[in-house]
């Protein structure tokens, strides 16, 4: 699917960018093809907006930031977070023009990131209930540009076929190849999945699963929010829960920005920092080696019929179901090439 050719897509929230990371000044992303700025108003909220001064149409993140306002570097030309003009140090003394203004974006902190909408969001951020519970601690882990699309990471976060061939060096069970059966239930921002799933446990998980058994299992709370946000609620035997959250933000047609971070309901004594960024890390590669290696265009077609008697394939059909019915209801139901 060709995400820049999809408006609707225009009208969800994506996470971009470290919140923290804007207090070193304005930072360049692109957005569904979209080349945007973002940066801290003089409240420390992140702003965006396109990254193009309307002057000369130099990168404004190319800019800085005073009291609040980005700065072009190229004549001085400030804009507030709404797009504003507020300031042209070439003309001081003289009324600001009406039209001197750039497009600027819906733009709030969640979860530690700057969440990006194009357009008038369609939902709401999703709600993540282990962000406000004090019983789990918050590790950011992996933000990074790959070279596949937004719907083969989804499709591919509730395969479980793959396990048993892409993850064979470290959880997955090569000898069982047969996927766990979802029970998957459809919900008004997408669906939840669960099911249990057994795995190998290799020395360097002994922390990570709370166990030191040869095998253990993964008991499966997963969910996906329409239409690039996954949730991977993992609970081990041992008590311990590895929550996952992956934002699969679209940057353009053939490539995407990976946004994870985990919530674990332990403490640092009982598996660091270092040692769950070190194992996701595997799985993390293994995924993007394969998903690289496939086309990024994944056509939604809900004619085919091979996914109907495959397990591991229910999830992805009926994500592109939800997905069409969605662009069909904006108006865009032809979503093919």
């Amino acid at each position: 699917m060709l995400v820049t050719q999809q408006k609707a897509l225009r009208r969800f929230w994506y996470a971009t960018v470290r919140v923290d990371t804007l207090r070193a000044g304005p930072a360049p992303f692109t957005l569904l093809g979209e080349p945007i700025v973002l940066w801290l108003d003089a409240a420390g909220e992140p702003a965006a907006a396109q990254d193009r001064c309307c002057h000369r149409t130099a990168r404004l993140s190319k800019g800085w930031v005073t009291a609040g306002d980005i700065v072009c570097g190229y004549h001085g030309w400030t804009y507030d977070r709404t797009g504003r003009c507020v300031a042209i140090p070439q003309a001081p003394d003289r009324a600001i023009p009406a039209g001197a203004c750039i497009r600027s974006y819906h733009c709030i902190a969640r979860y530690g990131y700057a969440w990006v909408a194009l357009e008038e969001p369609l939902r709401p951020i999703p709600e993540f209930s282990e962000d406000a519970d004090p019983g789990y601690r918050r590790i950011y882990q992996f933000y990074e540009s790959w070279k596949t699309s937004s719907l083969r990471l989804m499709e591919n976060s509730f395969d479980n076929s793959h396990f048993s061939f892409v993850h064979r060096a470290n959880f997955g069970q090569f000898g069982q190849p047969t996927p766990s059966k979802y029970e998957i239930r459809a919900t008004d921002w997408g669906f939840e999945a669960e099911t249990i799933v057994p795995i190998n446990n290799p020395p360097q998980a002994y922390r990570v699963t709370g166990t030191t058994d040869a095998q253990t299992e993964r008991h499966l709370f997963n969910r996906w929010y329409l239409p690039f946000v996954r949730r991977f609620g993992c609970h081990y035997p041992s008590g311990r829960h590895h929550i996952i959250y992956n934002c699969a933000t679209p940057v353009d047609d053939g490539s995407l920005q990976l946004v994870q971070w985990l919530y674990r309901n332990d403490t640092e004594a009982d598996c660091s920092t270092a040692e769950l960024i070190a194992w996701d890390e595997g799985i993390v590669r293994e995924d993007r080696e394969i998903l690289e290696a496939t086309d990024p265009d994944a056509c939604i077609d809900t004619s085919r019929r091979v996914e109907f008697h495959m397990e591991s394939d229910r999830p992805g059909l009926m994500m592109r179901h939800q997905l069409m019915a969605m662009l069909a209801e904006q108006g865009e139901a032809e979503v093919h090439r």
